[in-house]
């Protein structure tokens, strides 16, 4: 089954999650999804939900910045925010990836803090960068691939798009794994988990979230959401429960 990934501007106007105020946007780069913001006025414990993407992160909290390495999350873990923070995150698509950070070394939240160089840099590869920012993470990111800091496997979204290729099966599991740090079928269900708690969110019926994201029963649904996402089906939809869930991004079909 094809993972359709959004392509048009309109499907980023608003987030799906009204947890934690927030914008995204677009990227001019071929090799980023979208650039968000979000701040957490009280903060507080959250619930890190399942994520097929690797990102950086730029945490301003107390006069300090820190640029943070982040892979993609298999499970729902516990988290927490400090108070009067910001954020600003550069969400990469799949396929790209920084090979002196393997993927598989950074997932799960083994989160690397880069070093900083100075209150407006860090250290990266033996230089000072200045931080980037939601206006400017485009021209960051230029500049990560000038340097072959930052590559593409275009061979990933051949796989996503279930378009013929003429590597090898091993092979293709090997450079999806290198690229992603995950295999196809469960950046499958991550996303469709995510499709399934934006359904959720949006006041769509449990049944009809069933048969909507693909799973075979409500207890599937229920098992995987609860995994991945955090919270049970019946938790997500229900608007009183206090327990906030990280941003959710709009995720289209899958």
């Amino acid at each position: 089954m094809v993972l359709a990934f959004p392509t048009t501007v309109e499907q980023y106007t608003e987030t799906d999650d009204i947890n934690l105020p927030g914008e995204e946007r677009l990227s001019d780069s071929p090799f980023v999804e979208r650039v968000w913001y979000s701040r957490s006025d009280d903060g507080g414990a959250f619930i890190s939900s399942a994520e097929s993407h690797w990102e950086m992160v730029i945490t301003k909290y107390r006069d300090e910045t820190t640029l943070t390495v982040r892979g993609p999350e298999t499970r729902a873990t516990p988290a927490f925010s400090p108070p009067d923070a910001e954020f600003c995150g550069i969400v990469f698509k799949p396929g790209a990836f920084m090979p002196s950070f393997p993927i598989n070394k950074v997932m799960d939240r083994q989160d690397i803090n880069l070093p900083r160089a100075s209150s407006k840099s860090f250290w990266l590869n033996g230089a000072a960068w200045q931080f980037p920012n939601f206006e400017n993470a485009d021209s960051f990111v230029s500049r990560l691939v000038r340097e072959d800091m930052l590559v593409y496997d275009p061979l990933i979204n051949v796989v996503l798009q279930e378009q013929s290729h003429s590597v090898s099966r091993r092979t293709m599991q090997r450079r999806f794994l290198q690229a992603t740090g995950l295999t196809y079928a469960q950046m499958y269900q991550i996303q469709r988990a995510r499709y399934a708690t934006s359904l959720l969110k949006r006041g769509l019926s449990i049944l009809d979230v069933v048969d909507t994201a693909g799973y075979s029963d409500q207890p599937h649904m229920t098992r995987a959401l609860k995994h991945l996402m955090g919270q049970t089906p019946a938790q997500i939809a229900n608007r009183n429960v206090t327990a906030p869930m990280s941003f959710l991004f709009k995720t289209p079909p899958f």
